[in-house]
């Protein structure tokens, strides 16, 4: 008899609980959203979450509040949505460093996987392998050999050690197996800098930041790193057409959600966010800063982040690499 009163109340309780869930995104939302940026106003990522939150505030009709929590490589903000009620009013995006982070930090304060529930890939920004033209090579072919002709004298620059420009050149020294040294600046501008005084050799900076020296002759494009070629470089192979098969690095960036939001409140966020990404004006905004639009489903999103944290792992364990 206890068992069978226990099962009721479970029964009962799951259909409250529904019920409530199903009221809370007939009403959602019903008061303003705060999405977090866990990095410095100005980048891309900022500039993705202030465009998407725009349409969301206009379609939505409340406003969306973008707060830049910036520290640790997205730790800080990560952290604090991580602790933040399971209500939909509170949004991150985060980078590729949200899966490389458990890696570079062991004793992170939260669970990138289990703290959050994913809501859709927003964005990807493809970097680009440059060199200063006094590098004698003309192709990816030509560095590779360069790099095991001279072991250990090719130099490559980074904006600091466990970013994606450094993690870029760390999977193509591993996928090419070549010897060649990393020199971690603070911030990718002074990498630049010293990169066309040719202080440095070559380095992965994102399409955006690169192109105007690439069209001035001031840096040469060898490759890009993404599976497919830039619209912003069309001309430019990918580093698996260039010869290094497989190699593939995405500057992605991805909405997430605390961990036991409502599901339906979550389908709600992420058909908002998909709605906006396929807009001709968010579209061009994006292109604005090297970047293509991306839309997934949540269950798409969970399955990529397993993937690139497995992946980024075994590189960072491979390579010895250390968070600054």
């Amino acid at each position: 008899m206890n068992m069978k009163r226990s099962i009721i109340k479970a029964v009962f309780g799951g259909i409250v609980l529904s019920t409530a869930f199903g009221a809370a995104a007939d009403t959602y939302p019903s008061k303003p959203i705060k999405w977090v940026v866990p990095f410095t106003p100005g980048g891309a990522m900022d500039t993705m979450a202030r465009t998407l939150g725009e349409k969301m505030s206009q379609s939505m009709k409340q406003p969306v509040i973008i707060e830049n929590r910036p520290g640790a490589g997205g730790v800080v903000g990560s952290t604090t949505v991580a602790k933040s009620e399971p209500d939909g009013y509170t949004m991150m995006i985060v980078s590729i460093g949200h899966a490389v982070n458990p890696s570079l930090y062991p004793k992170l304060s939260y669970d990138p996987i289990k703290d959050f529930e994913p809501v859709s890939l927003v964005g990807i920004v493809p970097n680009v392998l440059v060199i200063n033209p006094g590098v004698k090579a003309n192709n990816v072919s030509e560095l590779v050999a360069l790099a095991k002709q001279q072991p250990g004298k090719l130099t490559f620059a980074s904006a600091g050690s466990g970013t994606t420009i450094h993690l870029a050149g760390e999977l193509f020294a591993s996928m090419a197996d070549v010897d060649i040294l990393h020199v971690p600046y603070k911030g990718s501008a002074p990498a630049v800098t010293d990169l066309m005084g040719r202080q440095v050799d070559m380095m992965f900076d994102s399409v955006s930041s690169a192109k105007p020296y690439i069209d001035s002759g001031r840096l040469k494009p060898l490759a890009v790193t993404t599976t497919k070629r830039s619209s912003v470089l069309p001309n430019v192979p990918t580093v698996a057409e260039a010869g290094i098969k497989g190699y593939e690095l995405s500057g992605w960036y991805a909405v997430f959600v605390p961990a036991k939001t409502p599901q339906p409140v979550v389908n709600r966020i992420n058909e908002e966010l998909v709605k906006a990404l396929k807009q001709p004006d968010v579209k061009a905004r994006f292109a604005q800063i090297g970047a293509e639009p991306v839309g997934s489903s949540p269950a798409e999103l969970a399955k990529y982040l397993k993937s690139e944290t497995a992946k980024w792992s075994e590189i960072v364990r491979a390579r010895n690499i250390k968070a600054d």
